[in-house]
């Protein structure tokens, strides 16, 4: 008798919960790989848990998947917005909830993937997520300082507001610390006032192709910057600009602040090109920080899936 893989093994047993499967890791592990091949051994659907690949233009710098890419695969929540239109997580869990129910509901395992811990945890956990209205005006301000002072000066805003919270978000996750500082003022709660304990919704099966090595993964994520420059970076960057503010929110998004100062004459295109490096390592990290959360519900031989 043949020995069942990982994925069979999940997709038999009973269980009194719907199932879903979480590929997660870090920026340039691998997981799109994964979850294609995934996704086609079930017969399913992916669900995107990216905050920047959700905005339409933004490609090269979110390193977005391409439609003949795809393989006939249905991705959702992916290239559906306009850069310089405000986007929270509480609705981006409204919009994915749907999709995910409607999923089930077709006998189909969803499969979340990609990297934003926020967006993954709003689904896959029983927990509140603050529906604090945005006030425009605030985040206009706050917006303006980041272009004026850079993000570290706004970051400082929400650790005076909310240190403990602060701990948990990077400077360079803009619209994250926004946010917070608005939850915060405009409610008087910190967000970590809005969890309760995280329960799993869903049978949930968690899967990562990252090796734990880290040199290798930041050796990874410089030659994929490389790549981005050489297939059109600058020029991606400069289409937005025609296109929309310089100062809307995400073109402050990690490749896009970096390019754009290059084309303000600010910093050589070689010193863009290790700052955008810089910036992904640093990046990758946090997101290994945050995904160790998930370590103990976690599968990681990738040989073993399928």
């Amino acid at each position: 008798m043949k020995k069942m893989n990982l994925i069979d093994q999940f997709v038999s047993k009973e269980s009194s919960k719907s199932k879903i499967i979480v590929i997660y890791g870090p920026t340039a592990c691998g997981k799109t790989s994964l979850s294609l091949q995934v996704a086609k051994s079930l017969q399913t659907e992916i669900i995107s848990t990216d905050s920047r690949q959700i905005y339409q233009g933004m490609n090269l710098g979110t390193w977005k998947i391409l439609p003949e890419e795809m393989q006939g695969i249905p991705h959702h929540m992916i290239d559906f917005l306009s850069p310089d239109t405000p986007y929270s997580v509480w609705e981006y869990h409204e919009s994915a909830k749907k999709v995910l129910s409607q999923l089930l509901e077709n006998g189909k395992i969803p499969i979340l993937v990609w990297g934003t811990g926020l967006y993954i945890d709003s689904l896959v956990y029983d927990f509140v997520i603050p529906a604090v209205p945005a006030c425009e005006t605030l985040r206009a301000e706050l917006e303006a300082q980041a272009w004026e002072f850079w993000k570290d000066f706004v970051y400082q805003k929400l650790v005076n507001l909310d240190p403990e919270y602060a701990k948990e978000l990077h400077p360079n996750n803009l619209n994250y610390v926004i946010r917070a500082i608005e939850v915060k003022m405009l409610s008087w709660k910190s967000k970590k006032d809005y969890r309760t304990e995280k329960t799993l919704l869903y049978d949930t099966l968690f899967l990562t192709p990252y090796d734990q090595d880290r040199a290798k993964l930041y050796e990874k994520i410089d030659a994929r910057i490389l790549q981005m420059f050489e297939a059109g970076l600058v020029e991606e960057v400069q289409e937005l600009l025609e296109k929309y503010s310089p100062h809307s929110p995400w073109l402050l998004s990690i490749g896009y602040k970096e390019v754009n100062d290059y084309l303000e004459w600010k910093i050589s295109l070689e010193a863009c090109k290790a700052l955008v490096q810089k910036h992904n390592r640093n990046y990758a990290k946090r997101q290994l920080t945050w995904f160790g959360r998930y370590q103990e519900y976690s599968h990681h031989s990738f040989e073993s899936y399928l």
